[in-house]
């Protein structure tokens, strides 16, 4: 999974990624601070693991990974090459999804570079320069379509929905926010439109209300976030940076202190794999315990793929058992004993915790 960081500059995209990811990037108090995108990687936390690890007596755990990609705050003007606009956007085309830092704190001594903070305004000026962007392939390809369309039917229905999106285009609203049908859908990923990813909206407030939980900009990005069936979760880029400085006892106890249940991190891992309907079926046994990430609704074969092509190849079946009633029987050999080791084919849909151990022919 790989998540672009954007927003207008000085949000707190940098610190964000800092402290997510313990890349030392410079955070500064000025526009363009990050020219070229910096990436790095997070380990998704998940219990399960240590757990099956001391089951096995396993020493190696390996747990899913994201990569986040800070990229450069985007302004008016983007789309037309303004603060290395294009760039900053073909950036932008390479992530599954999207996280949209938005300001919501006030601050006189961070500067913002519209000079005033406005979540919507700022929501609004980005997605304007990304319908902007996409709103240039989008007439590109119409006009491509329309031309070939004359000799070849076939092409009708890419015509159509290209027409749908630049109508959406000029009323200024995302290719997300658009009702296509499931055919559509199909059609419009071939484009790569910025405006079609997926989005979280992360509100960065001040230490003060995160904690008190009562800031009428986050409201209105819940807002603004709702209208599109977009999500939004709350963050303190500053808190997040102090956390990720501390032990683990040292991390929990700070927690404790602050009455917040979750980092803004594990706020973020866990609503991003909702976003992107993904779970993680998991490996187990002397050598390593493993978690593998895959999206809701795949199947064996193709889950055995992910780890390594000729599973899926030679796929013959799996064996499953669910995380809880493995750890319950205390032993593998035990879940089997008492018919908690199920044998599955071919159509079987791995659900989320799933333990499995693939048979295949080489």
């Amino acid at each position: 999974m790989k998540l672009g960081i954007v927003g207008l500059p000085n949000v707190g995209k940098s610190t964000l990624f800092n402290s997510m990811t313990n890349a030392q990037i410079e955070a500064a108090n000025y526009p363009f601070c990050t020219i070229e995108p910096n990436i790095g990687f997070v380990n998704v936390s998940d219990f399960r693991l240590q757990n099956l690890a001391d089951l096995y007596n396993c020493k190696q755990i390996v747990p899913a990974v994201i990569e986040f990609v800070d990229i450069a705050g985007l302004v008016k003007g983007a789309n037309n090459g303004e603060g290395l606009g294009n760039k900053f956007l073909s950036h932008i085309r390479e992530v599954d999804a999207i996280v949209h830092v938005v300001r919501c704190f006030e601050n006189e001594n961070i500067v913002h570079v519209d000079g005033s903070v406005n979540p919507i305004r700022d929501i609004q000026t980005i997605n304007l320069e990304l319908i902007l962007s996409d709103m240039d392939i989008v007439e590109k390809r119409l006009a491509k379509a329309q031309k070939l369309v004359k000799n070849d039917k076939s092409l009708q229905k890419e015509v159509d929905v290209l027409e749908k999106l630049k109508n959406a285009f000029d009323d200024e609203l995302c290719a997300r926010t658009i009702d296509f049908t499931d055919d559509e859908k199909d059609i419009v990923k071939t484009f790569n439109l910025l405006t079609f990813k997926p989005v979280l909206y992360a509100a960065n407030v001040s230490e003060s209300d995160l904690i008190s939980k009562d800031n009428e900009y986050v409201e209105q990005v819940k807002k603004f976030a709702q209208s599109e069936n977009s999500s939004v979760f709350t963050i303190c880029a500053k808190i997040e940076e102090d956390i990720s400085e501390l032990s683990a006892d040292e991390k929990k106890l700070f927690l404790d202190e602050l009455g917040i249940s979750q980092t803004g991190l594990d706020k973020l891992i866990n609503a991003s794999y909702e976003l992107l309907g993904l779970i993680s079926f998991l490996t187990a046994g002397e050598k390593e315990t493993r978690a593998w990430t895959i999206k809701k609704g795949t199947k064996a074969p193709q889950a055995a793929g992910k780890i390594h092509s000729d599973f899926e190849r030679g796929f013959i079946k799996a064996e499953v058992v669910t995380y809880e009633d493995l750890i319950k029987s205390k032993s593998y050999a035990n879940a089997k004993s008492n018919g908690l080791v199920r044998i599955e084919g071919k159509d079987y849909v791995v659900k989320d915790g799933d333990v499995i151990l693939f048979r295949f022919n080489v």
